[in-house]
């Protein structure tokens, strides 16, 4: 008889691919931190989503007015753990061996017509009770659907690529994929894994979240619109909120557009069939 290997001797990989549950999907315990600056990474992240542009002396003062003084030193601490360092004056990426990695931002003055046309990705840092968590999505950005999702402890390439391959399983490749230059970006498994499926690759500005400013706006609707006011206290339970939130909003009449977003991705099968 045939000997079965148990879960703990299999790859991460091979247990997901065995329970036919994505990789990227997987929930994770929270990172611990101590509960002061959970609570000022709460305070800066509800700050910073409506003032992007605001950088470390900023939040040294806005600390101070909600009584807690800290140095910048603590404050760039908590930004790169947040994952904000996209935001505020980046480090020179050619001395850190990534400029082979970036891209030129394509999106200026484009046309964006049609589902698969243009999809957006980025990461957001989801505070917990506990601890916090990382969230990346790729939305597309003529329907605003959000096509795939993943939360993780790390801020590893990988996880990053998993979902941006979740994305093509399902829906086909885009023309073009637009980031920041965050690490995981300009890194050389996600440049390598996007082309692959010859996609072009568009990057934010240095500095500009405006760049990236579909995505944004998802960010801070998830979060300060329902995660907010159902804080998760394990992995499994945000995996669940994020899960229920994603098809709430794909179903729900945009804004902007006027349309489901899941409506206005369809119309992709519509012209499909037409053709």
């Amino acid at each position: 008889m045939r000997q079965v290997k148990p879960l703990e001797y299999l790859s991460i990989r091979k247990q997901c691919s065995l329970l036919q549950v994505p990789r990227s999907r997987l929930y994770y315990s929270p990172v611990p931190e101590k509960p002061e600056n959970l609570k000022m990474m709460e305070i800066m992240d509800k700050h910073l989503i409506n003032h992007p542009a605001e950088g470390v002396l900023s939040m040294v003062g806005l600390m101070a007015e909600h009584g807690f003084h800290v140095n910048p030193k603590r404050i760039r601490r908590l930004f790169k753990i947040m994952d904000y360092c996209a935001i505020y004056r980046r480090k020179n990426l050619s001395k850190l061996g990534q400029a082979d990695y970036i891209r030129s931002y394509l999106l200026r003055n484009l046309v964006i017509d049609r589902p698969n046309q243009v999809w957006s990705t980025d990461i957001t840092y989801i505070p917990m009770k506990k601890g916090f968590l990382y969230l990346t999505a790729i939305m597309d950005v003529y329907s605003r659907k959000i096509l795939s999702w993943g939360i993780s402890n790390t801020l590893e390439a990988q996880w990053c690529v998993d979902v941006f391959n979740e994305a093509v399983e399902r829906y086909g490749a885009p023309e073009i994929i637009n980031s920041d230059q965050g690490s995981q970006y300009t890194s050389a498994v996600w440049t390598r894994a996007v082309e692959k499926q010859n996609v072009k690759i568009s990057m934010d500005g240095k500095g500009r979240a405006i760049d990236n400013i579909w995505i944004e706006r998802f960010w801070k609707t998830i979060k300060y619109n329902y995660l907010t006011f159902h804080p998760a206290e394990t992995g499994l339970e945000l995996y669940k909120n994020v899960d229920y939130y994603v098809h709430y909003y794909n179903n729900k009449k945009h804004q902007t557009t006027g349309l489901k977003p899941n409506d206005a991705h369809m119309s992709l099968n519509t012209q499909n069939l037409a053709s």
